[in-house]
């Protein structure tokens, strides 16, 4: 049985005072009395809005009350229509990839987690380091702990082919007090994931034109190994003067 649907409180329906006050801009104006909140909201031509009635003072916002509706509808949607995917963010296609490379993916992987999404972290390996799986399966190890305090594993680190992977998934509890906290401070939790989704595709694209390419190079050397040494004797003029002196003989 579901509980009573609560609504959003704005204007005059915020009777608690004081509250913690954000601006239109999103700048922090302090703990404020409500009803000055609500004259600054007027003045502005806007609506002042409860964001977090749990937070003690409460959390409000002069805002659009009209298009911050519409925007909560909007993801809404979106949240129906997608549902939550899995994820797939690539190390690289070495160990050997600079700390930086690394903690940027991370902070994308991070970002999915927020956004409830479960994440397969994978680390590939070139040539001779197959023979090193330990040290990629310390790197996933290290990313997990980066990610303890917004994901939990749920797939532990495995080796697949040339690679080695392992499956995170978002920690519900933790992100929502992190998302609380967020709130509190004014900050927004929430962002558009298309421009991160585009990013992560365009980046492990790159690394598995970069695999073609040495998978290509790699068939290149099995070929020319497998024929031998280039004979280049039809093309040397003494050798073709030798042959000639033999037809005559």
């Amino acid at each position: 049985m579901q509980g009573p649907v609560q609504r959003t409180r704005i204007n005059h329906m915020i009777r608690l005072s004081p509250i913690r006050l954000i601006d239109q801009d999103g700048e922090q104006v302090g703990v404020i009395d409500t009803q000055e909140a609500l004259r600054m909201a007027q003045n502005a031509g806007l609506d002042l809005v409860e964001i977090s009635p749990d937070a003690r003072p409460p959390v409000c916002k002069i805002m659009d009350y009209g298009k911050y509706k519409y925007e909560l509808s909007k993801k809404e949607q979106k949240g129906k229509s997608t549902g939550h995917e899995l994820k797939e963010i690539r190390l690289g296609r070495s160990i050997k990839i600079d700390p930086h490379d690394v903690q940027i993916r991370v902070n994308q992987a991070r970002r999915f987690l927020m956004a409830g999404h479960k994440v397969q972290i994978t680390q590939r390996f070139r040539g001779r380091e197959m023979a090193h799986k330990e040290l990629g399966e310390e790197r996933l190890i290290q990313v997990c702990q980066d990610l303890s305090d917004v994901a939990k594993i749920e797939i532990a680190p495995r080796a697949v082919g040339r690679a080695i992977t392992l499956v995170l998934a978002p920690d519900k509890v933790k992100i929502e007090q992190i998302k609380a906290q967020l709130a509190k401070e004014g900050k927004q939790a929430e962002e558009d994931l298309e421009k991160l989704e585009a990013e992560v595709a365009a980046q492990n694209a790159a690394i598995d034109a970069e695999d073609d390419h040495d998978d290509s190079d790699d068939d290149k050397k099995s070929t020319k190994k497998q024929r031998g040494p280039k004979d280049d004797r039809a093309g040397n003029p003494v050798d073709d003067e030798v042959a000639d002196l033999l037809g005559e003989l």
